[in-house]
């Protein structure tokens, strides 16, 4: 089997990791998560628009790159590599709502997103169970929406929200007062999740059925997705903390030659690659409508997000004291592991999938 990324996708890759390394720096990241109450450049993302960032899994009609899912998780690898802050997995998500739904409202929004003119997000958590099946409280009168959603993401400065209700999924733009949120605190920093009350003008986009469609698409995409930024922020905590053991000296000679720091180093490595190997051959087989894509993709987010938690979290124990420091990164990537832990599928979630689509369970 092919492991390689074909010339396209390398290539998209590499120009990911070169902008982000210039435009993004950790930084830079830090000062906008630690500082900015939006939580992201506006730049950058209107940066990442005119790119075609924003359209990755679209097709060329839809006004997108067409690279797959593939494509996407190569991206998405280089952002959780450079921690990269801002609602960019969860835009991509609303889009692939919104192309599901047939109807020239939806039409128009994707197209605002994909030109970095709009920002819209997926409501649908009515519990602090994230892996509550019960039905979506909301509820639509065919003219306003009324309810509560929790956890959206990014919410406060969204345009518009794609609203889950009993009834279909309903487009509710941003009313001219502002979204009646409220923030909720979060141990990921880098994270701007709002509980917001819902009162308001909305339109259907797709009834029940079709938004049950339009949704098992959209978990398939967050848990691959989010098991990619996981594979990302593994990678870098590898070489954070290998970079740190080959500079850190006791007893006059560098810690990396202590054999036990070693096997804790390839214990690191292997969960990474094994990791790599998931999340790619779960993206081909999406990608490949192959029949077990669903599997796999329960597969890839349940272990990357168990192996991103060993990970990052060994990368803070290999730096010692000063690794739970402020100052030092390692505990950017630890948090963001524990968010990707607890959404777009959580870990237990998604074993329960992968149980299900084995016919096991």
């Amino acid at each position: 089997m092919q492991f390689e990324l074909d010339e396209d996708r390398a290539l998209l890759k590499q120009s990911t990791r070169e902008l982000l390394d210039k435009e993004a720096p950790l930084e830079e990241s830090r000062r906008i998560m630690e500082d900015s109450d939006l939580g992201f450049s506006k730049t950058l993302y209107a940066q990442l628009a005119e790119l075609g960032y924003l359209g990755l899994t679209l097709t060329e009609a839809e006004g997108g790159a067409e690279v797959g899912c593939i494509g996407l998780v190569a991206v998405l690898e280089e952002m959780g590599r450079a921690a990269f802050p801002g609602p960019y997995l969860d835009l991509v998500l609303a889009s692939e709502a919104l192309r599901a739904c047939d109807c020239d409202l939806a039409r128009e929004w994707l197209g605002r997103i994909v030109a970095g003119d709009a920002i819209a997000v997926i409501a649908r958590r009515d519990t602090l169970q994230a892996d509550d099946a019960a039905p979506a409280s909301a509820v639509f009168d065919g003219k306003q929406v009324a309810g509560s959603k929790l956890f959206v993401p990014f919410g406060s400065h969204a345009d518009a929200l794609i609203v889950t209700t009993r009834q279909g999924l309903v487009l509710v733009p941003r009313p001219g007062t502002g979204w009646n949120a409220t923030p909720l605190e979060t141990l990921d920093h880098a994270q701007r999740f709002v509980e917001i009350q819902l009162a308001l003008p909305g339109t259907r986009l797709a009834d029940a059925e079709q938004a049950q469609r339009a949704l098992a698409r959209v978990d398939r995409v967050a848990a691959l997705g989010g098991a990619a930024l996981a594979l990302g922020l593994m990678e870098r905590s590898l070489e954070m903390a290998t970079q740190y053991t080959l500079e850190r000296e006791a007893f006059g000679v560098p810690i990396a030659t202590f054999q036990v720091l070693q096997h804790r180093q390839a214990e690191m490595f292997l969960q990474t690659e094994a990791s790599r190997a998931a999340v790619y051959r779960a993206a081909w087989a999406v990608d490949s409508n192959e029949p077990n894509a669903a599997l796999l993709v329960a597969a890839a987010k349940a272990y990357a997000g168990r192996a991103a938690r060993f990970v990052c979290g060994a990368s803070i124990q290999l730096h010692g004291g000063v690794g739970f420091t402020w100052e030092y990164d390692p505990h950017i990537f630890l948090k963001r592991t524990k968010t990707l832990e607890e959404f777009y599928g959580t870990t237990h979630q998604q074993l329960e999938n992968a149980l299900s689509a084995a016919g096991i369970a």
